[in-house]
């Protein structure tokens, strides 16, 4: 692109935007329409060019334009200038002003008369600054339109120029226009501004991108020298007013606590029943489904049980994902340990991690764990962990329990040593037995109960019934804890225990659906198959202020007789909470406060929630057992558990 070029753009383009052909002029500064100006930035208008010789003119020209920094000379996308320089009648390229989708328009018409005098002079820049750059945008669309003479866009323009100077009457310029021509075609073909796009995608759409064909159920790995950041655990007061009774009744056995004369805790087995949590076996892996990230194992007690990729003890060398195909293969011996009892279609839930309970500690064979129970104090917390630290035995975890409050040095030691010589015991079976086979069993409901529950600063007695029951109790806390042995004692009444104590009627409530409050209002409790949900209604409470006074008190009523309904029927699972809709927001905080502070109290893991806009609240809780509710129920066979039954005359 030559200089001629520039100049016939440019009046080309002042021409289209006023709306007027360049005038004929005798070259002098009248005949010369007055450049437009513009709002905006400096250096927009031109100079209008002196009355003098063309030469002069010229020189001066070339002079400014040397002196123009090179940078500023390929932002501006300017020509060199054309061979013949020196000639009089060759025109020279003024300062450009970029706008948006167009060339500059400060630009004056060159006349055909007056040589020099018909030349546009070069804006001159104020002394001292920078003179004004042109846009990215007009710098592209300057150099693709005065690409190489070949292009359809470039000759197109070319012969649009040579008419209108033609018809503008400039004779020296259409002479010119073949030169300016053949000059363009032999001048390198411009490249295209174009301004690069950056490829980094944005981290939401790369997070969402990221690769799921790995393991997604592993056991998370922490991050050494980081503790997981947990909402603090409430200690409730530890108050001694509980009594536990222990009662042969038909084909169960029965074990209730109270707090007071209230019940609060009901387990119940039935004879030759036993649970399998908490028994280790040496399985054999039926199969693995790297789909569900999971392996079958059999434990030989029927339907095979399920350990799932996170449960699994990963050796340490291995490398990259951890995926269960690696670790477990079809006929392979594992050691597992029962974690959840089979329920409805589902096996057994196992677990690769063993742990042997004892009475004050847990102790986590070939392991470096080492934890203490958040529900115990601060002050208690430290004198326990100093006492564990000590006393732990090499190669072995330690889980300190909530049962340890207030134990001293030699009830550690005498509950390590036990459990040590526990373990090696069952390493010298694993040895020798041949999968499936039983290594150790958890004692019966009635020892585990006490050895989990039980301690002299929440009871005050254990009562029971049957001697058996008494028998064993007594020889297990003689080995355990023998400060204990005199707070077992042998009922002997004319009524039955429960009926003592008036269990048999608050068990009968707590099988039913509906619940009544203090106030008057109530709860209705129903189980499906994915979630339990409890509604709070007001029933017969009408208060005596407002309606949101009589609301907050009955949800907070509410909110202490779920917590103990939870407990006592042994319902997990998600819990949803459909309280009576609440205006303020503090009493939506007590509701909360209270459900968490009653829940505090047991010693099932749970989990509260906020209250939604709708007025409902989540609760999780760890499913132990099938609950109270099946343990005396059968589901009907007419309905099968639905409760209504289709009729058969639908036309």
């Amino acid at each position: 692109m030559n200089e001629e070029t520039v100049v016939t753009g440019e009046a080309k383009t002042e021409s289209e935007h006023s709306g007027e052909r360049p005038p004929e002029g005798d070259g002098s500064a009248a005949s010369k329409p007055r450049p437009r100006r513009r709002r905006g930035g400096s250096g927009r208008s031109g100079s209008r060019p002196k009355p003098d010789g063309g030469q002069a003119s010229q020189e001066q020209s070339k002079q400014k334009t040397d002196e123009a920094p090179a940078a500023e000379a390929a932002g501006d996308a300017q020509a060199p200038a054309a061979e013949g320089e020196g000639s009089a009648t060759t025109p020279r390229p003024g300062r450009r002003r970029g706008r948006r989708g167009g060339r500059g328009r400060n630009r004056k018409p060159a006349s055909a008369t007056g040589g020099g005098a018909s030349e546009e002079k070069a804006t001159e820049a104020p002394a001292g600054a920078d003179a004004p750059k042109k846009p990215a945008a007009a710098a592209a669309t300057e150099t693709a339109t005065s690409g190489e003479g070949g292009e359809k866009p470039a000759s197109t323009s070319s012969a649009r120029r040579r008419r209108r100077r033609r018809s503008s009457g400039g004779g020296t310029a259409a002479k010119e226009a073949p030169a300016a021509e053949e000059a363009a075609k032999k001048s390198p073909p411009a490249k295209r501004s174009t301004a690069k796009r950056s490829t980094a995608k944005p981290a939401k759409k790369a997070a969402a991108e990221e690769d799921t064909s790995g393991p997604t159920r592993t056991r998370r790995v922490r991050t050494p020298g980081q503790r997981r950041r947990r909402e603090p655990t409430l200690i409730p007061a530890r108050t001694r007013d509980k009594t536990m009774l222990i009662t042969e009744h038909g084909e169960r056995d029965q074990i209730a606590v109270l707090e007071g004369p209230t019940l609060i805790e009901h387990y119940i087995t039935r004879v030759g029943a036993h649970s399998m949590v908490g028994n280790i076996y040496l399985g054999r892996v039926q199969n693995v489904l790297p789909g569900m990230e999971a392996a079958f194992i059999d434990v030989g007690r029927g339907r095979n049980a399920v350990l799932y990729a996170g449960e699994v003890n990963w050796d340490e060398d291995v490398e990259g994902a951890r995926r269960i195909e690696q670790a477990l293969k079809p006929g392979q011996s594992v050691l597992v340990q029962v974690t959840k009892d089979p329920l409805g279609g589902k096996g057994a839930r196992l677990t690769g991690e063993v742990s042997l309970p004892g009475r004050f500690l847990v102790m986590v064979p070939n392991s470096q764990v080492f934890g203490i129970s958040r529900r115990l104090s601060d002050d208690e917390r430290r004198r326990l962990r100093a006492l564990a630290r000590k006393l732990k035995p090499e190669g072995h975890g330690l889980i300190v329990r909530t049962a340890a409050d207030g134990a001293s040095e030699e009830d550690f030691a005498h509950d390590i040593e036990r459990l040590v010589r526990t373990w090696e015991e069952i390493e010298k079976k694993t040895k020798k037995a041949k999968p499936p086979k039983v290594l150790y069993e958890e004692p019966e409901l009635t020892v585990r109960v006490v050895r989990d529950l039980f301690n002299d600063e929440e009871f005050t007695e254990i009562v029971t019934d049957s001697v058996p029951v008494f028998d064993s109790v007594r020889t297990y806390l003689q080995d355990v804890a023998s400060d204990l042995v005199h707070l077992v004692h042998l009922h002997d009444g004319k009524l039955s225990l429960f009926e003592e104590y008036h269990l048999v009627e608050q068990i009968h409530k707590a099988l039913e659906r509906k619940v009544w409050l203090p106030s008057g209002g109530y709860i209705v409790i129903d189980k499906t198959e994915a979630m339990t949900v409890i509604d709070v209604n007001t029933g017969r409470h009408v208060g005596k202020t407002n309606l949101e006074e009589t609301v907050a008190k009955t949800n907070v009523e509410a909110a202490e007789e779920v917590a103990r309904q939870l407990r006592l029927r042994d319902i997990g699972g998600m819990i949803i909470i459909d309280f009576i809709d609440m205006v303020f927001e503090q009493n939506k905080q007590k509701v909360i406060n209270t459900l968490k502070e009653a829940l505090a109290k047991d010693k099932t893991r749970s989990q509260v929630f906020d209250i939604s806009p709708l007025g409902l609240l989540e609760v999780t809780r760890k499913r132990v057992s099938a609950g109270l509710l099946e343990s005396f129920s059968e589901t009907c066979p007419t309905c099968e558990g639905r409760g209504i039954l289709i009729t058969h005359d639908i036309h």
